[in-house]
């Protein structure tokens, strides 16, 4: 039937095989010279015969997208052989659950992509940071890139993570860049690249990060907005997550996205832990929020008590620039005891230059009225006067969402 269509260019999407039929499937794949787009959803056992159709050029191809349904196992890895080894025209590349060993042989034939998006919760789709920079030193027009590994997939060897780092690629042209998987892979890739006009970097780990990840730091220390982070919005949910959005709204809108997802027990302990293993000086931060379920609100002893004031001091002593305070009403009560602690020849110990703040609950407790009476009076003996206003609710960031 296809030889009586005219040489018009061919767009080959299969969300379901099954439904739309195999055979037709590999007919329209057969006419290599005129697809331009494909996306395929397949389960294991179609898949080889998918990549035994996808074994010629694809001379015309700009868009590829290709994801396994995971039913009746993982799909079969691409052949070396795949699009017969080239990519000229193609822009944007997504597998999801495909695993392509000879994925980096084939992007430095890919000089057009502007997308690459890839997943995998397989051990069998796991690239080496080194072989995937590899692959983007010819990636001169990436826009965006978005990798995303799970849990089982294999981690790099610490000890090589630490050595000095080689000389790095350049990808020109890459503005947003998104990473889900373990934090050694990250720290070990970044290391290796350059990205001069990156504004939108989201970081998500599914494990807590380790305690030096130098190359991070230095990474975002080389972005050009690393220096103009204005707001931040740190987060803490009981059971779930660890978030942490930079902001800046004097430098194309450019923020950073920090998270540790599907944490058991996240505490204080965790946000300190982020921010200061990944984070460098933020020399611009005025605005800092803070939200999240109150750590309160569960039955702690006196040692843990004592050892979250200590990880909150930790966690605002680097923050020397910031100007206005919000905290949430579930942190108000830890906040404001951490800062009641400070008074006397301790009250510009931390937040020094600090002017105001915001807490969220229009009929504080007592306890929380007499700490912070008493900060703002002992603030009242410096430079650095404080003002407290109590709000109805505290803003929030929707970027949370974006995760």
């Amino acid at each position: 039937m296809l030889n009586i269509w005219p040489p018009l260019p061919l767009l080959v999407y299969a969300c379901d095989l099954e439904i739309l039929g195999m055979d037709n499937t590999i007919a329209a794949l057969e006419r290599s010279d005129r697809v331009r787009e494909i996306s395929i959803n397949m389960s294991g056992p179609q898949s080889e015969k998918v990549w035994k159709a996808m074994e010629e050029p694809f001379p015309e191809l700009t868009f590829l997208e290709l994801e396994s349904t995971n039913e009746l196992g993982p799909v079969a890895a691409l052949p070396n052989s795949f699009l017969g080894g080239s990519a000229p025209r193609l822009q944007t590349l997504i597998l999801y659950d495909v695993p392509f060993p000879g994925l980096p042989k084939i992007l430095l034939s890919a000089a057009n992509l502007a997308e690459l998006s890839l997943g995998t919760d397989y051990p069998s789709g796991y690239i080496s940071p080194e072989a995937m920079v590899t692959g983007f030193s010819a990636l001169t027009r990436l826009e965006r890139l978005f990798l995303g590994f799970g849990s089982s997939i294999p981690r790099p060897e610490k000890e090589s993570i630490h050595l000095p780092p080689p000389t790095r690629s350049v990808l020109p042209a890459l503005t947003r860049f998104k990473f889900k998987g373990a934090s050694e892979y990250l720290d070990h890739l970044v290391a290796r690249i350059d990205v001069p006009r990156l504004n939108d970097f989201s970081i998500i780990f599914y494990d807590h990060p380790d305690l030096h990840l130098p190359h991070l730091v230095q990474f975002i220390r080389r972005t050009p907005y690393s220096k103009a982070f204005e707001k931040a919005h740190i987060a803490v949910y009981f059971g779930s997550s660890v978030i942490v959005n930079l902001s800046s709204q004097t430098f194309d809108c450019g923020q950073l996205n920090l998270a540790i997802l599907d944490t058991v027990e996240p505490q204080i302990s965790s946000l300190t832990q982020v921010c200061t293993s990944c984070l460098p000086a933020l020399p611009a931060l005025e605005d800092l929020h803070i939200h999240g379920h109150r750590f309160g609100s569960m039955h702690v002893d006196q040692q843990s008590y004592i050892e979250n004031h200590q990880q909150w001091l930790r966690l605002l002593r680097p923050l020397i620039y910031v100007k206005n305070l919000y905290v949430s009403e579930g942190f108000v009560p830890s906040v404001v005891s951490t800062l009641q602690g400070l008074i006397g020849g301790r009250t510009t110990e931390v937040l020094p230059v600090l002017q105001n703040i915001f807490l969220e609950g229009l009929q504080p407790s007592e306890s929380v009225q007499e700490g912070i009476g008493q900060f703002v009076a002992s603030r009242q003996l410096t430079r650095y006067p404080v003002t407290v206003s109590f709000m109805d609710n505290v803003p929030e960031n929707d970027r949370y969402h974006e995760f």
